[in-house]
């Protein structure tokens, strides 16, 4: 069995030449067995697409523990984790003040589908710090918090149609599975199996930094749309920071056409700064959707918005949303624990300084070397791109053969010991937990690991 693992996912490396400063790959052989049994219980062998590791040489990795910023396999191979659960970990793994908050939880219940005074707790410590929201409402993941607050912009407006832009990922709702059509302003076609066409034509796609095709798709549907939504800085298709003066245009256009603007936050709201991306932009969205950091990680979400727009949710308005799992205890633990570390004096000054200083001294090193590869980042979020783009605003600007050379980035990065999310476009996390001593070994290691890249 082993021995047809170790075939099975050695790739073409038994005859293929690799380029001289290739690290020999590490080994994978009990991820290759867990992965052969997980084919037999779910799809393709993952619960989520992007674990297949389609867009990366060899099997999944298995992850059996993680402390701080690191990440061990089922093999026992040991990594530098910049993926960070997808960005909520932002205290690192296993960070003793929320296990210890979790674990005094525990202790009462799991779940009781009834409100908790934990509830209550997570939500003052948010509110009390986040100058553009009123009111929430927690609930069970991203992808639901976006769903609910479609549904209120709907209910609240009375209209139908949504406006999001190419390049932006808001979960797998069915009306926001849509991508581009073929004019510059025209309804979305669905872009997975399952959603009705009758949903996509309800979601209206754009090209993002394109102020005119925003106005001219109000006039085209005068009436008709309930609000625009945006990631707070697009993080899903590549790091595609946009302008302020064009985050400024959006809240202008939306507030002149009686629509809403929603910031989904579930990557920057807490990430940027406590506020996340509204502060960061000094605007002000009419609701923002937040994620897994506002748990510690742990399935949870959240939309909120004036007391107003608000009011508008059941059982004090007739937007219907509910949820047995919100607000779970242990999740709402968690999250105090970890939101009390980000309001102290100073967290986003030396973490977003940390990640500045090693995002910089990779520019430094692929400049001196003049590589076709830049690194975009804002606060401790970093994206590494094959490009000599200097700015990237439209995932149309990003080039998918460059994919191929982040194929050999990652593995050359695993062979090193250092974690990268597997997909080229995909960011990556600086957390806490990440000391001086393991971004320099990080570091080390993309040098090395680019150097084999230009060579191969």
């Amino acid at each position: 069995m082993l021995d047809s693992i170790k075939k099975m996912f050695a790739g073409t490396e038994e005859t293929e030449t690799r380029p001289s400063g290739a690290k020999p790959d590490i080994s994978r052989e009990k991820s290759g067995v867990l992965y052969e049994k997980a084919k037999k219980y779910f799809p393709g062998g993952v619960n989520s697409p992007v674990r297949a590791f389609k867009s990366v040489y060899g099997t999944p990795l298995f992850i059996q523990k993680g402390d701080g910023c690191f990440i061990w396999d089922a093999d026992g191979n040991q990594f530098i984790d910049f993926c960070c659960s997808w960005g909520p970990l932002i205290l690192g793994h296993n960070h003793p003040k929320v296990r210890e908050k979790v674990t005094e939880a525990l202790q009462n219940g799991l779940s009781f589908g009834a409100p908790t005074a934990l509830e209550n707790e997570l939500a003052e410590l948010i509110l009390k710090h986040n100058k553009y929201i009123e009111k929430l409402r927690f609930v069970s993941s991203g992808t639901e918090a976006v769903m609910s607050a479609i549904r209120l912009a709907r209910g609240y407006t009375g209209r139908d149609k949504i406006i999001k832009f190419e390049g932006c990922y808001h979960g797998h709702s069915d009306s926001l599975l849509v991508k581009a059509g073929s004019g510059l302003v025209t309804f979305g076609e669905t872009s997975s199996a399952g959603v009705p066409k009758s949903f996509a034509e309800q979601t209206i796609v754009l090209p993002l930094d394109n102020i005119p095709a925003l106005e001219e798709a109000f006039v085209q549907f005068e009436g008709q749309v309930a609000a625009v939504i945006i990631e707070g800085v697009p993080a899903n298709n590549g790091l595609l920071v946009q302008t302020e003066p064009y985050i400024r245009s959006l809240r202008e256009i939306t507030s002149r056409h009686g629509a809403l603007l929603i910031f989904d936050e579930v990557i920057t709201g807490f990430r940027l700064g406590f506020e996340g991306a509204a502060e960061y932009y000094q605007v002000k969205p009419d609701i923002i959707t937040y994620g897994k950091i506002i748990g510690g990680g742990m399935p949870v979400g959240a939309y909120g918005a004036s007391t107003e727009i608000m009011s508008h949710i059941s059982p004090d308005g007739g937007v219907y949303q509910a949820g047995t799992l919100s607000g779970n205890p242990v999740a709402m633990a968690a999250g105090i624990a970890q939101l009390t570390e980000l309001v102290k004096s100073g967290f986003y000054k030396e973490l977003n300084k940390k990640a500045e200083d090693f995002t910089d001294a990779i520019r430094r090193f692929v400049a001196a070397k003049n590589y076709k590869f830049n690194v975009f980042s804002i606060g401790s979020v970093f994206w590494f791109a094959f490009t000599e783009h200097d700015t990237i605003r439209q995932a149309s600007v990003i080039d998918p053969q460059s994919m191929e050379k982040y194929k050999v980035l990652h593995r050359e990065l695993l062979n090193r010991g250092i974690y990268l999310g597997p997909s080229g476009y995909e960011v990556g996390f600086v957390s806490a937990a990440h000391s001086k001593t393991e971004l320099e070994r990080a570091k080390r290691a993309i040098f090395e690991s680019l150097e084999v890249v230009f060579k191969n």
